[in-house]
């Protein structure tokens, strides 16, 4: 009996000791990837391109090829080659200068000569590109008092509309402002610095009025764009942060979210601040909607998954990052997986080339991405039991295995994008934004924001001048019947030349 329950004390020791031993292994293996990530962050590059190499070494650190536009495998072949075509300029030296700029002609004559002694025939022109300081200057609105001598009656024109009547701005200028605080990036201080140095004078609290009396003319306008964006069947969504003072503690900052929608076919972009990253904003932003949504996977969004009439896709993009991360941890596994999405990427690369559309692009996919898709899901769930499911790799294959009938919807259709990288170019902006003007003045503040990155955004996609559209969107607003308002939207604005 004593010996018995002495074996009953090793085996428990023993399987302690395993326990202890593969706890110790992955914390060991996670320490050497957070020390290789160290290295890669100071040393490295921080894109998602990969290339398989042909043996078994590991590559190291800065050994970063670029990506393949030729992949084969196996009994598979997915080849696509890009070819570049090298256009012959038509003239000789450097490009020249757009025919819209405006030109100063100088002409130089030779010194102490008679021109009319002499006959041109020929000469040499030079052009340079110039500068001019950006302007400020008043427009001066005169309406003179006429009296009309037979009928005895004063006449007058009377006053335009003024989108802000209770302040001496023009549009142009609020326009300006606008621009290149959400586009140029460039915070109001600075921008008051530079106007100082024209000789005007603006307060930093006359600037903010100029801009939340803009926001408040534009709001009806933002409400169609929400209400376009919406009502399409196609949506990415993604979000990203923004600091906002706090007005109860002086200094203190909030962590606000911006929730960003996308209408991938009309190049729509909706920005919607939160003061959370909760399900909430979602909810009621898409309490209506109808139609595909696609998402990096974040957990908010599985509550649309039983929502009649939303379909969830996910983002292969996000799939492979967690793969490109778990390279340092297990090179064979995701050499194979990024090499085989690699391949799928190749594909596309080829429909977007050729500009393969409709039951064209739908039939390719399904011969193409769709059984490399399939043996792809079948290869991660065999492999997956092979490794350690705590660990960087174990974790890369459980996100993917998961989502893998979401990764792979959009080779079921011609409308759907592989990926949610669209959207996250439209965040770009916000991101460099917040390294220069650093937070929102308050949660108003940062709603106003989200006002004007969105129709930006849109101007952006839509490859329309944001600031012309601005400033003619701000000249007619005021004026602009309510039931016409979808016309000033970014992809319905056509320019009023009579401003």
């Amino acid at each position: 009996m004593a010996e018995s329950l002495t074996n009953i004390e090793y085996k428990d020791i023993l399987e302690k000791a395993l326990s202890i031993n593969e706890a110790q292994q992955l914390t060991i293996q996670n320490l050497q990837l957070q020390i290789l990530q160290l290295k890669k962050l100071f040393y490295g590059s921080r894109h998602e391109k990969f290339l398989g190499t042909a043996d078994d070494n590991a590559p190291t650190l800065f050994d970063i090829p670029a990506l393949a536009e030729v992949i084969t495998s196996g009994t598979t072949t997915v080849t696509y080659e890009k070819t570049s075509r090298h256009l012959q300029p038509s003239h000789k030296g450097r490009n020249g200068f757009a025919e819209a700029l405006r030109r100063e002609e100088q002409i130089l004559y030779p010194q102490g000569i008679d021109l009319a002694t002499t006959k041109k025939i020929g000469e040499d022109v030079t052009e340079t590109l110039a500068f001019k300081p950006c302007e400020l200057f008043v427009k001066k609105l005169v309406r003179p008092k006429l009296l009309d001598t037979v009928t005895n009656r004063i006449l007058q024109a009377p006053a335009p509309d003024r989108a802000f009547e209770k302040s001496s701005v023009d549009p142009s200028l609020v326009a300006q402002i606008i621009v290149e605080k959400f586009l140029d990036h460039l915070p109001l201080h600075r921008q008051l610095k530079r106007y100082s140095r024209l000789g005007v004078i603006i307060s930093d609290s006359t600037m903010g009025d100029w801009l939340t009396a803009a926001a408040n003319l534009m709001l009806p306008l933002y409400e169609a764009h929400k209400k376009g964006v919406i009502a399409c069947n196609y949506l990415h969504a993604d979000e990203t942060t923004i600091k906002v003072l706090e007005s109860e503690r002086k200094g203190a900052t909030h962590l606000g979210y911006y929730w960003v929608y996308q209408a991938h076919e009309k190049k729509l972009v909706l920005f919607d601040y939160q003061t959370g990253r909760g399900r909430e904003g979602p909810r009621y932003i898409l309490k209506h909607y109808q139609g595909y949504l696609q998402t990096d996977g974040y957990g908010v969004y599985d509550d649309f998954e039983n929502k009649p009439g939303i379909i969830l896709l996910c983002c292969l993009a996000h799939a492979r990052r967690k793969f490109n991360e778990a390279l340092l941890n297990n090179i064979p596994v995701a050499s194979y997986v990024l090499a085989e999405i690699q391949k799928i990427y190749a594909i596309e690369r080829h429909i977007t080339d050729n500009e393969i559309t409709g039951e064209e692009k739908l039939q390719y996919r399904k011969e193409n991405a769709m059984p490399l898709l399939d043996e792809l899901g079948k290869w991660m769930q065999k492999n997956y039991a092979e490794v350690l499911p705590k660990s960087v790799t174990g974790k890369a294959l459980a996100y993917s295995l998961k989502r893998w009938d979401k990764l792979s919807l959009y080779a079921t259709s011609s409308i759907l994008n592989i990926d949610n990288n669209p959207v996250e170019n439209s965040i770009r902006p916000v991101a460099v934004g917040r390294k220069n003007y650093l937070f929102a003045g308050s949660h108003a503040a940062a709603q106003r924001a989200a006002m004007f990155y969105s129709l930006l955004a849109t101007c952006t996609n839509h490859k329309i001048n944001p600031y012309e559209w601005l400033h003619d969107v701000l000249n007619r607003i005021a004026a602009q019947p309510i039931n016409q308002i979808e016309d000033l939207l970014p992809q319905n604005w056509k320019l009023n030349t009579t401003n």
